[in-house]
C-alpha cells in the first residue's frame, strides 16, 4: 500500500467534499478557497459528508495523483469545521495516522 512520508506537507481540508468531484473539481477548491496552489507539491486531503471516504490530491513532477479510499464499516476521524479555517496544515505522520482511523487533534 502506498502511504505518503512522514515529512510530507499535507493541508486538510475540513469541510465534507462531494465524492463524485475528480482531480479539476478537487483542485478548484484548493484554489479557490484554501488559496493554495495545487501544483506546489504539498498533499491536500478531502473527506465525505458520512466520514467513510477519503481522496488526497498532489502534483507529481508532470502531472496530478489522486489517491482514494474507501472504509466498509468504519469512519474517519475527521477535522470539525471551524470558522474562517477552510483546512489545518497537518505532518505526514498524522496523516498516516488519519488514515489509520485514528484522532489526531
Amino acid at each position: 500500500m502506498l502511504r505518503p512520508s512522514f515529512d510530507a506537507h499535507v493541508f486538510v481540508y475540513r469541510d465534507s467534499v462531494d465524492m463524485r468531484k475528480s482531480i479539476n473539481g478537487l483542485a478548484a477548491i484548493v484554489e479557490a478557497e484554501l488559496g493554495h496552489s495545487p501544483m506546489s507539491g504539498a498533499l491536500f486531503v478531502f473527506c465525505n459528508r458520512s466520514r467513510d471516504k477519503v481522496k488526497l490530491l498532489y502534483w507529481e513532477r508532470n502531472g496530478f495523483v489522486l489517491w482514494y479510499k474507501r472504509l466498509e464499516k468504519h469512519k474517519f476521524k475527521w477535522l470539525a469545521p471551524v470558522v474562517d479555517q477552510e483546512a489545518v496544515s497537518v505532518t505526514g505522520k498524522q496523516l498516516n495516522q488519519l488514515l489509520d482511523g485514528l484522532d489526531i487533534l
